[in-house]
Order: structure tokens, then C-alpha cells, then sequence
């Protein structure tokens, strides 16, 4: 049996497994953004006559493939073709009117897809969930401005790409059984980033109800002069002029390798005076704060109350940059001056900041405790921030921290970023999370943080006290040989060494 769905734009059909539950993949929900639409914002499908079959993943936005070693140890597909901004659907009842997860994948905004087959939906359908992944245009498609900039150009393609699917759901959704007034994004990384930013833009609000974010926050924008910086010595790669008429006659094949030679670029030389804000991310294309698409920094206007009203879920892993030190073998190269030098760029005081860090950790090492203070600086202090700002305009907020340790790299990778990805989908059998996570991870950890993630987003309620001022943390694994317990304010004094700061 093949299920069939009415949307506004034309019949799709897809496919039913054993377990009841409907799949629906490459549905369009923007036409191409190829030729004059290039570097436009998008725009509404075609509609399409008679039925269309949405049985496989359609085509990934161009990206570059993951830099060894990273290619082997997270999951990425590449489908080619042009109609990339499309989205997968599984519903376990298109009758019904059950809740929606929306997930944004991460990717540091140049990699990843929502065709993944790790972010299956199968596990949230079978709980009563309808859940939706996309792909939004990756890199200078979706993230470039230039100084040229004027206002017939619009920046953030890639979220307006974002948004422009949330409007698909809002739309369509009810016609796979999900209720378009019960909306929870949900995403990590860049995805989990990318939400910080849509809770501050005008254009995404009232399309979800519920946010979920995993190892990002409000804090990962570029301001316009930043952003310019990159963009010129990109045209400046490419042998062009700082125009996007020039870069939009360039095609991706000669595109991506340049993009890959400016992040190498700004690694190997992380001068303020080349690159702004792009030298603490090391991410050459983030969202950009415009003054128009994103009118001030999501983190300021989120403090203000911009995102009054939506519950969140926030949290990290608890090592989360050890997957950038450990598996390269850079934290074995880390000395005290790099150490030193490195916490004063992220502005922690060079003696005070980092002998806290090293009375918290008096056996570690300069490489991991650099990996600690880049851990709580990209993501464990945003987390906090926004759970803070949430909580005094009156949502609802939650902060979670994965801690299970994998046996790999000799019990040095710790639980480290995009290591909860297969937890949260319940999807521990995907082979391409070997490398990072070893072949038997511990399902019950598994069982306790999806069936979190599906509590909130049913009921706005993940299982544990709300974020106030005692700051209770929900582990998930961990020492204390249980699948999740709370903590209240772990390393709070850590946590206060960024005040004023971060």
C-alpha cells in the first residue's frame, strides 16, 4: 500500500513500513534556487498535476565533503540534483492531529542534510510524533554577503530557507495528521544555532511553539562588517569581483573548493583584522545581523523578549569539543602558551580564567582543558544564557547535558559534539556512528533522552524541574551509572568565570 497526501501544491506519495508508519521524502517546498533565483530568497514549489512520488530522499544542497577525519566519523550523505530544498515527512497516522517535530540538521552551515539516514523519523512516529527534516541551501549559497550589500540583497538565505519550510508545515501539515498549531523545532550544531537565530526574527514568528536545541544557542552570528571580510576574500579566491552577480555566475564545482580554502584559510590564520567574528567560530558563513532579515544579535534580542512565550529545551554534550582536539590529534600538540593564549581570544582573564579551569581539572592536560574552556565558551554558556532569558520572560525552560562516555580513542573523545545525535533519534543501530561512538552504546540511555524529547514536544514537559534559580541540569548517562538524573548548577564556578564575558 502506498499512502497518498493532498497538499497545496499537488498529491504525493509515499511509502508504508511494517510498523504502520508512513514516510514521505523530496517533497519540494521552495522551487530550485538556480539560475535568476540564485542568491533569492525562496520561493513557493510549482504546483504539479496528478500524483508525485515521494518514496526516496530527493537531492542535498552542494557542499564540499567532511575534511578527514571527520568524514569517518560523522554521518553525511550527497544526493546531486537541483530541486534541494525539499523535506521528508513519517506520520504514524495522516488521520490523526499529533504533534510535529521539525528538524534542522547541523553542519557548522556548510555540511549536513536532512537526508541523512540517522535522522530517520521512524523512532518519533512510532511515539505519536510527526516529524519533518529538511535541507536548506549550505555555505555561500545560503550565508554570503559582501560589502556591496545593498538592499535589493537579501542575506540568511539558508534561514529563510528554514522558515520558508515552517510555513510549508504550517500549510500542509494537517493533511499528514500533525497539528500545525503544535510546532516544535528541534536541531543541532548549526541547526541548533540556526534556532537561536530564528527565535529573533520577525519572519519565524508564530511558526513553532516548542524549540529543542543541542550543542547551540543565540550567540553564533557575524555582523555585517565581519561578514564582508569573508565574502571579499572569497571573491578574491575566485578571481572575481565582490559582487554576487559575479559569485552567482560561478558555478558550485568551482564554488566549493574555494569555500574550503577560506575556512582552511582563517584555521590557519585567525587574525581579527582578516576575518572579525569569523576567527572565534572558525566558521567562515553564519547568520549574518543584517538590520534587516535579523534586525540585532538573536542573543540581545532574545534578552529583550523576542522569543516571550516558547518553551525550550537547551543543553550540550559535556565534551563537546574534544571531537575537534582528539580524533586530529591536536590536543596532544596543545602547550601552556597556546592554552593561555587561546583562553584570552575567548576573554577569560589569562591567569585567573584558566587556573579555575585547572583547579577543576588538575589532571588534565593543556589540551583538554583548552577543550573544556571551547567547550562551555561555543556552547555550554549560550545554552545557559538562553535557558536564563527564557525563564525570566516567562516559557518554560529545560537544560539537559549528555555525559556518556565512549571507549573510543582510547576514552579520550569523552561525550563529545554530535555524540548524542543517534540517542535523541533512538537510533543506536546506525553503523555510520561506530567510529564515534564504538558498536554497543547503552540503549536505556537511548530510551531515557527520546522519550524526553517526545514529552516535550507533546506536552511541553521533558520530566524534570524547569530552569530557575537552582539551575537543575538533567544528565543523561555519566557516572552515576543511571540513564538520567539531575544535578543542580554543575560547575557553577566555571559557570561564573564567564559572567561579564560570555
Amino acid at each position: 500500500m502506498h499512502p497518498v497526501v493532498h497538499t497545496r501544491y499537488g498529491s504525493v506519495r509515499g511509502t508504508l513500513g511494517p510498523s504502520g508508519i508512513a514516510a514521505f521524502k523530496g517533497v519540494p517546498y521552495a522551487i530550485p534556487p538556480l539560475g535568476e533565483l540564485r542568491f533569492r530568497p525562496p520561493l513557493p514549489p510549482r504546483p504539479w498535476n496528478g500524483v508525485r512520488d515521494a518514496v526516496d530522499y530527493g537531492p542535498t544542497a552542494p557542499k564540499s565533503p567532511y575534511a578527514p577525519p571527520f568524514d569517518q566519523l560523522i554521518p553525511e550523505v550527497d544526493i546531486p540534483g537541483e530541486d534541494f530544498l525539499n523535506l521528508n515527512v513519517w506520520t504514524p497516522d495522516p488521520a490523526g492531529r499529533l504533534p510535529v517535530m521539525v528538524w534542522l540538521h547541523g553542519g557548522a552551515f556548510a555540511n549536513g542534510s536532512g537526508s541523512a539516514p540517522c535522522y530517520d523519523g521512524t523512532a518519533f512516529a512510532r511515539d505519536g510524533v510527526v516529524l519533518v527534516t529538511l535541507n536548506y541551501r549550505l555555505g555561500v549559497e545560503g550565508f554570503l554577503h559582501l560589502a556591496t550589500d545593498h538592499s535589493e540583497a537579501t542575506a540568511n538565505l539558508g534561514l529563510l530557507d528554514q522558515i520558508a519550510a515552517l510555513e510549508w508545515v504550517r500549510d500542509n501539515i494537517g493533511g499528514f495528521g500533525g497539528d500545525p498549531e503544535a510546532v516544535t523545532v528541534f536541531g543541532e550544531s548549526a541547526g541548533a544555532m540556526s534556532i537561536g537565530t530564528l527565535l529573533a526574527m520577525p519572519a519565524a514568528r508564530g511558526l513553532f511553539h516548542r524549540a529543542v536545541l543541542q550543542s547551540g544557542a543565540a550567540h553564533h552570528t557575524l555582523s555585517p562588517t565581519s561578514a564582508a571580510l569573508v565574502g571579499n576574500r572569497l571573491a578574491q579566491i575566485l578571481g572575481v569581483p565582490p559582487t554576487r552577480a559575479a559569485i552567482g555566475e560561478v558555478p558550485p564545482k568551482r564554488l566549493l573548493p574555494a569555500q574550503q580554502r577560506l575556512r582552511a584559510e582563517i584555521s590557519a590564520r585567525p587574525d581579527p583584522r582578516l576575518w572579525g567574528e569569523a576567527v572565534h567560530n572558525l566558521m567562515p558563513f553564519e547568520p549574518v545581523v543584517d538590520g534587516r532579515t535579523l534586525p540585532t544579535p538573536p542573543v540581545d534580542a532574545i534578552d529583550a523578549g523576542a522569543a516571550a512565550g516558547i518553551d525550550v529545551l537547551v543543553g550540550t554534550n559535556r565534551d563537546e569539543y574534544r571531537l575537534f582536539l582528539v580524533p586530529t590529534g591536536m590536543s596532544a600538540l596543545v602547550g601552556e602558551e597556546m592554552l593561555e593564549r587561546a583562553a584570552t581570544g575567548y576573554g577569560l582573564k589569562p591567569v585567573e580564567g584558566v587556573a579555575a579551569y585547572r583547579a577543576a581539572f588538575e589532571e588534565a592536560s593543556p589540551g583538554l582543558l583548552l577543550a573544556e574552556i571551547a567547550t562551555d565558551w561555543f556552547y555550554r554558556i549560550p545554552a545557559l544564557r538562553l535557558a536564563d532569558a527564557q525563564s525570566r520572560h516567562g516559557a518554560r525552560a529545560y537544560v539537559y547535558e549528555f555525559a556518556w562516555q565512549p571507549p573510543t580513542f582510547d576514552g579520550q573523545l569523552g561525550a563529545c559534539h554530535a555524540s548524542e545525535l543517534p540517542f535523541v533519534f533512538d537510533a543506536l543501530d546506525d553503523p555510520a556512528f561506530v567510529g564515534l561512538l564504538g558498536p554497543h552504546p547503552p540503549q536505556q540511555v537511548a530510551d531515557a533522552m527520546h522519550a524526553a524529547w517526545v514529552a516535550f514536544a507533546t506536552a511541553g514537559d521533558p520530566g524534570w524541574p524547569r530552569y530557575d534559580a537552582d539551575r537543575p541540569v538533567m544528565r543523561f548517562g555519566g557516572a552515576t551509572g543511571f540513564p538520567a538524573a539531575v544535578e543542580t548548577d554543575p560547575r557553577g564556578a566555571l559557570r561564573t568565570s564567564w559572567d561579564g564575558v560570555r
